[in-house]
């Protein structure tokens, strides 16, 4: 049976050292290592955030709604953009939303999405939820689960779970293990609160699947790194987050997939 992960890419990751818009050779880097994935047989769908273009929430003089609106479609340009430089690199790509884009995209569905994976594409979940309040990161939870992904991949620049920010407070303390119930009740902010709770109201995400924050996708999803697991407390052989160490985009660092949904520290 095959495997199908979810990866969540920021759009500043995107960006280089420009911190605005794209670099190129930063997202061919990123297309190279999914393609180790796909050539692998393993179905990849992708969500993208919106930061390098905007970030609304900063903006006292727009109305919440039209920023994360704006938001929305900054995460459809950062899809459409990062679906052909796949495709320079030999990937088929499918960019679904869930709102009309003319003919830029295609409506979300479950079978869609299936019917593209069938066919060995990459398919690129772009616009968020569709609805403001909603973060990528609620947007990444809620397709994992829609298209029963066996992981998520979160790709963030952070090397762990800590109880603050490690760039504001040298003193944060790194969690070795910690349940995904602390992680709520501590708002750590491995991703937000909304998707924090969805992770652990599901329960086949929490039973079967994964979250891994990881330095960067993964080259052939087997060599293992120093990682966190976060399990669901009632179920703590389950891991729902296993944090993998930085930076981003380094081919070395590469999560393994587990068999079974569960993962063990070396």
């Amino acid at each position: 049976m095959k495997r199908r992960v979810l990866l969540k890419l920021s759009g500043e990751a995107l960006a280089g050292e420009k911190h605005t818009g794209f670099d190129e050779p930063t997202v061919t880097k990123v297309a190279k290592q999914v393609k180790t994935l796909v050539d692998q047989g393993i179905e990849v769908g992708i969500v993208i955030g919106g930061g390098n273009f905007w970030r609304g929430r900063s903006s006292e003089n727009i109305d919440r709604t039209k920023a994360d609106q704006i938001g929305m479609l900054a995460t459809v340009m950062n899809c459409i953009y990062v679906s052909e430089i796949f495709r320079s690199q030999g990937m088929m790509t499918a960019v679904l939303t869930p709102f009309p884009c003319g003919e830029f995209t295609k409506g979300f569905s479950k079978d869609r999405a299936n019917k593209y994976f069938q066919h060995n594409m990459v398919v690129f979940f772009a616009g968020g939820t569709g609805h403001p309040y909603f973060s990528t990161d609620t947007a990444t939870v809620l397709r994992a689960i829609e298209i029963e992904a066996d992981e998520i991949l979160l790709a963030k620049a952070v090397d762990g779970v800590y109880d603050s920010d490690p760039k504001t407070n040298p003193d944060a303390k790194k969690f070795d293990e910690i349940s995904i119930q602390e992680v709520i009740e501590k708002d750590l902010k491995v991703v937000d609160m909304t998707a924090s709770i969805l992770c652990k109201e599901n329960k086949r995400l929490a039973g079967n699947g994964r979250i891994g924050v990881c330095g960067m996708v993964a080259g052939k999803c087997r060599q293992r790194t120093k990682s966190i697991n976060v399990t669901q407390d009632v179920q703590p052989v389950k891991q729902i987050f296993s944090i993998f160490v930085p930076p981003l985009f380094n081919a070395h660092y590469l999560p393994e997939l587990p068999e079974h949904g569960t993962f063990q520290q070396d």
